[in-house]
Protein backbone atom coordinates (compact mmCIF):
# COMPACT_ATOMS: atom_id res chain seq x y z
CA UNK A 1 0.00 0.00 0.00
CA UNK A 2 1.28 3.44 -0.93
CA UNK A 3 -0.32 6.37 0.93
CA UNK A 4 -1.55 9.59 -0.63
CA UNK A 5 0.62 12.22 1.03
CA UNK A 6 -0.69 15.31 2.77
CA UNK A 7 0.87 18.49 4.12
CA UNK A 8 1.75 18.68 7.82
CA UNK A 9 0.97 22.15 9.18
CA UNK A 10 0.44 23.22 12.80
CA UNK A 11 0.34 19.63 14.01
CA UNK A 12 -2.29 18.50 11.48
CA UNK A 13 -2.15 16.34 8.37
CA UNK A 14 -4.25 18.07 5.73
CA UNK A 15 -4.82 18.71 2.06
CA UNK A 16 -3.78 21.97 0.46
CA UNK A 17 -6.27 24.81 0.64
CA UNK A 18 -7.11 24.54 -3.06
CA UNK A 19 -7.06 20.74 -3.10
CA UNK A 20 -4.39 20.43 -5.78
CA UNK A 21 -2.20 17.32 -5.91
CA UNK A 22 0.86 16.06 -7.80
CA UNK A 23 1.09 12.46 -9.09
CA UNK A 24 3.85 10.23 -7.67
CA UNK A 25 5.41 7.67 -10.01
CA UNK A 26 7.16 4.37 -9.38
CA UNK A 27 10.52 4.66 -11.20
CA UNK A 28 10.76 0.88 -11.59
CA UNK A 29 7.51 0.69 -13.56
CA UNK A 30 6.62 4.23 -14.62
CA UNK A 31 3.17 3.71 -13.09
CA UNK A 32 1.39 6.14 -10.79
CA UNK A 33 1.64 5.19 -7.13
CA UNK A 34 -0.49 7.92 -5.60
CA UNK A 35 -0.44 11.67 -5.11
CA UNK A 36 1.01 14.37 -2.90
CA UNK A 37 -0.68 17.60 -1.81
CA UNK A 38 0.45 20.73 -3.67
CA UNK A 39 0.96 23.70 -1.32
CA UNK A 40 0.29 27.26 -2.42
CA UNK A 41 1.03 30.61 -0.79
CA UNK A 42 -1.91 30.39 1.60
CA UNK A 43 -0.61 27.05 2.88
CA UNK A 44 2.90 28.50 3.24
CA UNK A 45 1.55 31.45 5.23
CA UNK A 46 -0.15 29.06 7.62
CA UNK A 47 3.02 26.99 7.93
CA UNK A 48 5.06 30.13 8.65
CA UNK A 49 2.68 31.37 11.33
CA UNK A 50 2.70 27.92 12.93
CA UNK A 51 6.51 27.77 12.83
CA UNK A 52 6.73 31.13 14.58
CA UNK A 53 4.45 29.92 17.37
CA UNK A 54 6.17 26.54 17.50
CA UNK A 55 9.57 28.16 17.88
CA UNK A 56 8.49 30.03 21.01
CA UNK A 57 7.31 26.74 22.53
CA UNK A 58 10.29 24.65 21.47
CA UNK A 59 13.03 27.11 22.40
CA UNK A 60 11.57 27.21 25.92
CA UNK A 61 11.41 23.41 26.16
CA UNK A 62 14.33 22.11 28.25
CA UNK A 63 17.00 20.33 26.23
CA UNK A 64 16.39 17.14 28.19
CA UNK A 65 12.69 17.13 27.26
CA UNK A 66 13.55 17.79 23.62
CA UNK A 67 15.93 14.86 23.80
CA UNK A 68 13.23 12.52 25.11
CA UNK A 69 10.82 13.37 22.30
CA UNK A 70 13.52 12.94 19.68
CA UNK A 71 14.61 9.63 21.17
CA UNK A 72 11.02 8.38 21.06
CA UNK A 73 10.79 9.37 17.39
CA UNK A 74 13.99 7.43 16.68
CA UNK A 75 12.56 4.33 18.30
CA UNK A 76 9.34 4.66 16.30
CA UNK A 77 11.41 4.77 13.10
CA UNK A 78 13.08 1.52 14.10
CA UNK A 79 9.74 -0.13 14.90
CA UNK A 80 8.30 0.95 11.55
CA UNK A 81 11.44 0.32 9.49
CA UNK A 82 10.07 -2.47 7.30
CA UNK A 83 6.92 -0.56 6.35
CA UNK A 84 8.75 2.72 5.70
CA UNK A 85 11.47 0.98 3.68
CA UNK A 86 8.89 -0.54 1.36
CA UNK A 87 7.33 2.88 0.80
CA UNK A 88 10.75 4.38 0.12
CA UNK A 89 11.65 1.70 -2.43
CA UNK A 90 8.36 2.11 -4.26
CA UNK A 91 8.80 5.84 -4.78
CA UNK A 92 12.60 6.10 -5.11
CA UNK A 93 13.65 2.77 -6.59
CA UNK A 94 16.61 1.71 -4.47
CA UNK A 95 16.78 -1.94 -3.36
CA UNK A 96 14.78 -2.74 -0.26
CA UNK A 97 17.90 -3.53 1.77
CA UNK A 98 19.31 -0.06 1.00
CA UNK A 99 15.98 1.54 1.88
CA UNK A 100 15.85 -0.22 5.24
CA UNK A 101 19.44 0.82 5.94
CA UNK A 102 18.44 4.43 5.26
CA UNK A 103 15.57 4.20 7.75
CA UNK A 104 17.74 2.67 10.46
CA UNK A 105 20.49 5.19 9.78
CA UNK A 106 17.95 7.98 10.22
CA UNK A 107 17.09 6.65 13.67
CA UNK A 108 20.78 6.67 14.61
CA UNK A 109 21.13 10.27 13.39
CA UNK A 110 18.15 11.37 15.48
CA UNK A 111 19.57 9.62 18.54
CA UNK A 112 23.02 11.13 18.20
CA UNK A 113 21.85 14.69 17.60
CA UNK A 114 19.29 14.41 20.41
CA UNK A 115 22.14 13.53 22.76
CA UNK A 116 24.33 16.28 21.35
CA UNK A 117 21.52 18.79 21.91
CA UNK A 118 21.91 18.23 25.64
CA UNK A 119 25.49 19.44 25.36
CA UNK A 120 25.17 22.75 23.53
CA UNK A 121 27.18 24.48 26.20
CA UNK A 122 28.11 28.11 26.38
CA UNK A 123 31.15 29.12 28.38
CA UNK A 124 32.54 31.58 30.88
CA UNK A 125 35.42 33.73 29.65
CA UNK A 126 37.95 34.85 32.29
CA UNK A 127 37.67 38.59 32.75
CA UNK A 128 40.40 41.22 32.99
CA UNK A 129 38.40 42.79 35.81
CA UNK A 130 37.46 40.63 38.84
CA UNK A 131 34.13 42.46 39.06
CA UNK A 132 33.14 41.61 35.49
CA UNK A 133 31.48 38.37 34.44
CA UNK A 134 31.68 37.37 30.76
CA UNK A 135 29.25 34.71 29.53
CA UNK A 136 28.95 33.21 26.06
CA UNK A 137 25.42 31.89 25.49
CA UNK A 138 24.20 29.63 22.67
CA UNK A 139 20.66 30.34 21.49
CA UNK A 140 18.57 28.75 18.69
CA UNK A 141 18.68 30.87 15.55
CA UNK A 142 14.91 30.67 14.91
CA UNK A 143 12.53 29.08 12.38
CA UNK A 144 14.35 27.21 9.62
CA UNK A 145 13.48 26.57 5.97
CA UNK A 146 14.88 23.28 4.65
CA UNK A 147 14.93 22.03 1.06
CA UNK A 148 15.78 18.41 0.31
CA UNK A 149 16.21 16.15 -2.78
CA UNK A 150 14.89 12.77 -3.81
CA UNK A 151 18.03 10.60 -3.76
CA UNK A 152 17.88 9.97 0.02
CA UNK A 153 14.34 11.09 0.85
CA UNK A 154 14.64 10.37 4.58
CA UNK A 155 18.29 10.95 5.38
CA UNK A 156 18.52 14.28 3.58
CA UNK A 157 15.63 15.49 5.74
CA UNK A 158 16.65 13.88 9.02
CA UNK A 159 20.05 15.60 9.22
CA UNK A 160 18.48 19.04 8.90
CA UNK A 161 15.46 18.22 11.02
CA UNK A 162 17.40 16.65 13.89
CA UNK A 163 20.01 19.41 14.00
CA UNK A 164 17.35 22.10 14.07
CA UNK A 165 15.27 20.37 16.74
CA UNK A 166 18.29 19.59 18.91
CA UNK A 167 19.25 23.27 18.84
CA UNK A 168 15.72 24.40 19.78
CA UNK A 169 14.58 25.64 16.35
CA UNK A 170 11.31 25.06 14.54
CA UNK A 171 11.53 24.00 10.91
CA UNK A 172 9.54 23.97 7.67
CA UNK A 173 10.67 21.24 5.29
CA UNK A 174 10.08 21.38 1.56
CA UNK A 175 10.55 17.69 0.79
CA UNK A 176 10.82 16.20 -2.72
CA UNK A 177 7.64 15.78 -4.73
CA UNK A 178 9.07 12.68 -6.50
CA UNK A 179 9.53 10.86 -3.17
CA UNK A 180 7.10 12.42 -0.68
CA UNK A 181 5.78 9.52 1.39
CA UNK A 182 8.96 8.33 3.11
CA UNK A 183 9.88 11.78 4.52
CA UNK A 184 6.24 12.11 5.58
CA UNK A 185 6.66 8.91 7.59
CA UNK A 186 9.71 10.44 9.27
CA UNK A 187 7.64 13.46 10.27
CA UNK A 188 4.83 11.14 11.43
CA UNK A 189 7.26 9.49 13.85
CA UNK A 190 7.99 12.88 15.42
CA UNK A 191 4.31 13.80 15.52
CA UNK A 192 3.48 10.50 17.21
CA UNK A 193 6.36 11.05 19.62
CA UNK A 194 4.67 14.22 20.88
CA UNK A 195 6.41 17.09 19.09
CA UNK A 196 4.41 20.29 19.83
CA UNK A 197 2.24 21.71 17.05
CA UNK A 198 4.08 24.13 14.80
CA UNK A 199 7.58 22.89 15.57
CA UNK A 200 7.67 20.88 12.31
CA UNK A 201 6.02 21.81 9.04
CA UNK A 202 6.07 19.71 5.87
CA UNK A 203 5.11 21.08 2.46
CA UNK A 204 5.35 20.11 -1.21
CA UNK A 205 4.70 22.02 -4.41
CA UNK A 206 6.62 24.06 -6.98
CA UNK A 207 10.22 24.16 -5.67
CA UNK A 208 11.11 27.60 -7.07
CA UNK A 209 7.92 29.16 -5.73
CA UNK A 210 8.28 27.67 -2.26
CA UNK A 211 11.99 28.45 -1.91
CA UNK A 212 11.68 32.07 -3.05
CA UNK A 213 8.73 32.66 -0.73
CA UNK A 214 10.13 31.00 2.38
CA UNK A 215 13.71 32.26 2.12
CA UNK A 216 12.63 35.88 1.71
CA UNK A 217 10.04 35.73 4.50
CA UNK A 218 11.03 37.55 7.70
CA UNK A 219 9.90 34.66 9.95
CA UNK A 220 12.61 32.40 8.48
CA UNK A 221 16.02 32.94 10.08
CA UNK A 222 18.05 30.05 8.63
CA UNK A 223 18.14 28.25 5.26
CA UNK A 224 19.49 24.78 4.56
CA UNK A 225 19.56 23.12 1.13
CA UNK A 226 20.82 19.90 -0.40
CA UNK A 227 20.84 19.65 -4.18
CA UNK A 228 22.60 20.73 -7.34
CA UNK A 229 25.27 23.41 -7.40
CA UNK A 230 23.42 25.74 -9.84
CA UNK A 231 20.25 25.75 -7.72
CA UNK A 232 22.28 26.01 -4.51
CA UNK A 233 24.04 29.12 -5.77
CA UNK A 234 20.70 30.76 -6.55
CA UNK A 235 19.30 29.96 -3.11
CA UNK A 236 22.52 31.03 -1.36
CA UNK A 237 22.36 34.36 -3.20
CA UNK A 238 18.73 34.82 -2.18
CA UNK A 239 19.53 33.96 1.44
CA UNK A 240 22.48 36.34 1.39
CA UNK A 241 20.37 39.19 0.06
CA UNK A 242 18.18 38.82 3.17
CA UNK A 243 21.12 38.20 5.54
CA UNK A 244 19.89 34.70 6.31
CA UNK A 245 22.36 32.13 7.59
CA UNK A 246 22.67 29.22 5.14
CA UNK A 247 24.04 25.70 4.92
CA UNK A 248 24.59 24.43 1.37
CA UNK A 249 25.33 20.76 0.63
CA UNK A 250 25.76 20.73 -3.14
CA UNK A 251 27.11 18.59 -5.96
CA UNK A 252 30.33 16.65 -6.20
CA UNK A 253 32.57 14.80 -8.64
CA UNK A 254 34.46 12.70 -6.13
CA UNK A 255 37.93 11.40 -6.94
CA UNK A 256 39.05 8.00 -5.66
CA UNK A 257 42.82 7.47 -5.74
CA UNK A 258 44.16 3.91 -5.95
CA UNK A 259 47.95 3.63 -5.52
CA UNK A 260 50.33 0.86 -6.54
CA UNK A 261 50.74 -0.25 -2.93
CA UNK A 262 47.01 -0.51 -2.24
CA UNK A 263 45.04 -3.69 -1.63
CA UNK A 264 43.57 -3.84 -5.14
CA UNK A 265 40.93 -6.41 -4.27
CA UNK A 266 39.69 -4.28 -1.38
CA UNK A 267 39.77 -1.05 -3.40
CA UNK A 268 37.82 -2.52 -6.32
CA UNK A 269 35.18 -4.10 -4.09
CA UNK A 270 34.66 -1.03 -1.91
CA UNK A 271 34.60 1.43 -4.80
CA UNK A 272 32.26 -0.66 -6.96
CA UNK A 273 29.85 -0.97 -4.05
CA UNK A 274 30.00 2.76 -3.37
CA UNK A 275 29.77 3.79 -7.01
CA UNK A 276 26.64 1.82 -7.85
CA UNK A 277 24.83 2.25 -4.53
CA UNK A 278 21.51 3.98 -5.13
CA UNK A 279 22.24 3.73 -8.87
CA UNK A 280 25.06 6.22 -8.45
CA UNK A 281 22.66 8.93 -7.32
CA UNK A 282 24.80 9.91 -4.35
CA UNK A 283 26.51 13.28 -3.96
CA UNK A 284 29.58 11.58 -2.43
CA UNK A 285 29.69 8.77 -5.00
CA UNK A 286 33.26 8.00 -6.20
CA UNK A 287 33.17 8.90 -9.89
CA UNK A 288 36.68 9.75 -11.13
CA UNK A 289 38.57 6.61 -10.10
CA UNK A 290 42.25 7.49 -10.51
CA UNK A 291 44.47 4.41 -10.58
CA UNK A 292 48.28 4.38 -10.56
CA UNK A 293 49.51 3.02 -13.86
CA UNK A 294 51.32 0.00 -12.43
CA UNK A 295 48.05 -1.54 -11.20
CA UNK A 296 45.64 0.05 -13.65
CA UNK A 297 44.96 -3.05 -15.75
CA UNK A 298 44.55 -5.33 -12.72
CA UNK A 299 42.20 -2.90 -11.02
CA UNK A 300 40.17 -2.26 -14.17
CA UNK A 301 39.69 -5.99 -14.78
CA UNK A 302 38.47 -6.54 -11.23
CA UNK A 303 36.25 -3.43 -11.19
CA UNK A 304 34.61 -4.20 -14.55
CA UNK A 305 34.01 -7.78 -13.42
CA UNK A 306 32.23 -6.59 -10.28
CA UNK A 307 30.19 -4.15 -12.38
CA UNK A 308 28.94 -6.91 -14.63
CA UNK A 309 27.80 -8.93 -11.60
CA UNK A 310 25.33 -6.22 -10.54
CA UNK A 311 21.71 -7.34 -10.80
CA UNK A 312 19.57 -4.45 -11.98
CA UNK A 313 15.85 -4.57 -11.32
CA UNK A 314 12.87 -3.56 -9.23
CA UNK A 315 14.10 -2.77 -5.73
CA UNK A 316 11.27 -4.83 -4.24
CA UNK A 317 12.44 -8.01 -5.98
CA UNK A 318 14.74 -10.33 -4.07
CA UNK A 319 18.32 -10.33 -5.33
CA UNK A 320 18.22 -6.87 -6.88
CA UNK A 321 21.45 -5.01 -6.14
CA UNK A 322 20.74 -1.84 -8.14
CA UNK A 323 17.40 -0.23 -8.85
CA UNK A 324 16.31 2.35 -11.43
CA UNK A 325 17.35 5.96 -11.59
CA UNK A 326 14.77 8.13 -9.89
CA UNK A 327 13.07 9.77 -12.88
CA UNK A 328 12.93 9.88 -16.67
CA UNK A 329 15.09 13.03 -16.78
CA UNK A 330 18.18 11.07 -15.75
CA UNK A 331 18.16 8.70 -18.75
CA UNK A 332 18.79 11.27 -21.54
CA UNK A 333 21.24 13.17 -19.32
CA UNK A 334 23.36 10.06 -18.69
CA UNK A 335 23.09 8.90 -22.30
CA UNK A 336 24.34 12.25 -23.59
CA UNK A 337 27.36 12.25 -21.25
CA UNK A 338 28.38 8.72 -22.20
CA UNK A 339 27.91 9.31 -25.94
CA UNK A 340 29.96 12.51 -25.76
CA UNK A 341 32.84 10.63 -24.10
CA UNK A 342 32.74 7.66 -26.49
CA UNK A 343 32.53 9.95 -29.53
CA UNK A 344 35.64 11.76 -28.24
CA UNK A 345 37.59 8.49 -27.93
CA UNK A 346 36.69 6.95 -24.57
CA UNK A 347 36.47 3.15 -24.25
CA UNK A 348 33.22 1.65 -23.01
CA UNK A 349 33.81 -1.47 -20.86
CA UNK A 350 30.27 -2.05 -19.58
CA UNK A 351 26.80 -0.57 -19.88
CA UNK A 352 26.48 2.81 -21.50
CA UNK A 353 22.79 2.84 -22.28
CA UNK A 354 19.28 2.60 -20.91
CA UNK A 355 17.82 -0.86 -20.31
CA UNK A 356 14.76 -1.53 -22.45
CA UNK A 357 11.41 -2.08 -20.80
CA UNK A 358 9.25 -0.26 -18.29
CA UNK A 359 10.81 2.01 -15.70
CA UNK A 360 13.90 4.19 -15.70
CA UNK A 361 16.83 1.77 -15.76
CA UNK A 362 20.36 2.62 -16.89
CA UNK A 363 23.00 -0.10 -17.11
CA UNK A 364 25.99 0.10 -14.74
CA UNK A 365 28.65 1.77 -16.87
CA UNK A 366 32.46 1.86 -16.87
CA UNK A 367 34.56 4.12 -19.13
CA UNK A 368 38.30 4.53 -19.62
CA UNK A 369 40.48 6.39 -22.12
CA UNK A 370 39.11 9.69 -20.85
CA UNK A 371 40.47 13.21 -21.24
CA UNK A 372 39.83 16.31 -19.15
CA UNK A 373 38.06 17.96 -22.10
CA UNK A 374 35.19 15.47 -22.01
CA UNK A 375 31.98 16.68 -20.39
CA UNK A 376 31.70 13.67 -18.10
CA UNK A 377 35.09 14.48 -16.57
CA UNK A 378 33.77 17.89 -15.56
CA UNK A 379 30.03 17.44 -14.98
CA UNK A 380 28.65 15.29 -12.18
CA UNK A 381 26.89 12.34 -13.89
CA UNK A 382 24.77 11.53 -10.82
CA UNK A 383 24.13 8.06 -12.06
CA UNK A 384 25.72 4.59 -12.37
CA UNK A 385 28.77 5.68 -14.39
CA UNK A 386 32.37 5.09 -13.27
CA UNK A 387 35.39 6.73 -14.91
CA UNK A 388 38.76 4.92 -14.78
CA UNK A 389 41.76 7.20 -15.25
CA UNK A 390 45.46 6.22 -14.94
CA UNK A 391 48.06 8.40 -13.22
CA UNK A 392 51.80 8.18 -12.65
CA UNK A 393 52.76 10.13 -9.52
CA UNK A 394 51.18 11.38 -6.32
CA UNK A 395 51.52 14.88 -7.74
CA UNK A 396 49.51 13.88 -10.83
CA UNK A 397 46.79 12.34 -8.68
CA UNK A 398 46.48 15.40 -6.45
CA UNK A 399 46.40 17.72 -9.45
CA UNK A 400 43.56 15.81 -11.11
CA UNK A 401 41.66 15.47 -7.85
CA UNK A 402 41.70 19.23 -7.33
CA UNK A 403 41.17 20.21 -10.98
CA UNK A 404 37.37 20.44 -10.92
CA UNK A 405 35.52 23.17 -8.98
CA UNK A 406 33.85 20.63 -6.66
CA UNK A 407 35.19 19.66 -3.25
CA UNK A 408 32.78 17.39 -1.42
CA UNK A 409 34.06 13.83 -0.87
CA UNK A 410 37.29 12.11 -1.84
CA UNK A 411 38.72 8.63 -1.34
CA UNK A 412 42.13 6.99 -1.40
CA UNK A 413 43.60 3.51 -1.08
CA UNK A 414 47.24 3.20 -0.05
CA UNK A 415 49.35 1.44 2.56
CA UNK A 416 51.88 4.28 2.62
CA UNK A 417 51.59 6.58 5.62
CA UNK A 418 53.59 9.18 3.71
CA UNK A 419 51.16 9.15 0.81
CA UNK A 420 48.19 9.31 3.16
CA UNK A 421 49.68 12.34 4.90
CA UNK A 422 50.32 14.13 1.60
CA UNK A 423 46.72 13.54 0.58
CA UNK A 424 45.43 14.69 3.97
CA UNK A 425 47.32 17.95 3.52
CA UNK A 426 46.65 18.64 -0.15
CA UNK A 427 43.33 17.17 -1.31
CA UNK A 428 40.79 20.01 -1.63
CA UNK A 429 37.62 18.44 -0.25
CA UNK A 430 35.46 18.61 2.81
CA UNK A 431 35.91 14.86 3.40
CA UNK A 432 38.69 12.36 2.68
CA UNK A 433 38.25 8.65 3.46
CA UNK A 434 41.35 6.44 3.23
CA UNK A 435 41.18 2.63 2.80
CA UNK A 436 37.48 2.42 3.70
CA UNK A 437 34.14 4.22 3.45
CA UNK A 438 33.97 6.38 6.57
CA UNK A 439 31.70 9.19 5.37
CA UNK A 440 28.17 9.92 6.54
CA UNK A 441 28.21 8.67 10.14
CA UNK A 442 26.18 10.82 12.57
CA UNK A 443 29.19 11.74 14.70
CA UNK A 444 31.47 13.07 11.93
CA UNK A 445 31.22 16.28 9.86
CA UNK A 446 29.51 16.02 6.47
CA UNK A 447 29.97 18.86 4.01
CA UNK A 448 32.07 20.30 1.22
CA UNK A 449 34.06 23.27 0.02
CA UNK A 450 34.38 25.21 -3.25
CA UNK A 451 31.34 24.66 -5.50
CA UNK A 452 30.20 21.78 -3.28
CA UNK A 453 28.86 24.25 -0.73
CA UNK A 454 29.60 25.24 2.84
CA UNK A 455 28.59 24.21 6.32
CA UNK A 456 28.32 20.75 7.83
CA UNK A 457 25.46 18.35 8.49
CA UNK A 458 27.22 15.95 10.82
CA UNK A 459 29.19 15.96 14.04
CA UNK A 460 29.02 18.75 16.56
CA UNK A 461 29.28 21.21 13.66
CA UNK A 462 25.76 20.26 12.58
CA UNK A 463 24.10 21.88 15.60
CA UNK A 464 26.41 24.90 15.58
CA UNK A 465 24.85 26.00 12.29
CA UNK A 466 21.48 26.39 14.09
CA UNK A 467 22.76 28.40 17.06
CA UNK A 468 23.46 32.07 17.60
CA UNK A 469 26.33 33.09 19.85
CA UNK A 470 25.57 35.84 22.36
CA UNK A 471 28.04 37.55 24.67
CA UNK A 472 26.72 38.80 28.01
CA UNK A 473 29.23 40.90 29.91
CA UNK A 474 28.19 42.24 33.30
CA UNK A 475 29.89 44.56 35.74
CA UNK A 476 28.79 43.55 39.21
CA UNK A 477 28.14 46.69 41.24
Amino acid sequence: MYPDVQLFIDGQWRASDDGRTIPVLNPATGETLGSVAHADVTDLDQALAAAERGFEIWRSTPAYDRYKIMQKAANLMRERADTIARILTQEQGKPLVEARTEVMSAADIIDWLAEEGRRTYGRLVPSRNPLVEQKVIKEPVGPVAAFTPWNFPINQVVRKLSSALAAGCSIIIKAPEETPASPAELIRAFADAGIPAGVIGLVYGVPAQISSYLIAHPIIKKVTFTGSTPVGKQLAALAGSHMKRATMELGGHAPALVFDDADIELAARVLAGAKFRNAGQVCVSPTRILVQRGVFEAFAEKFVGLTREIKVGNGLEQGTTMGPVANDRRIPALTALVKDAVHAGATLHAGGEAIEGPGYFFAPTVLSGLTTEMRIMNEEPFGPVALLVPFDTVEDAVKESNRVPFGLASYAFTTSMKTAQILSNRIEAGMLSINHLGIGLPEVPFGGIKDSGYGSEGGTEAIEAYLNTKLVTQFNL
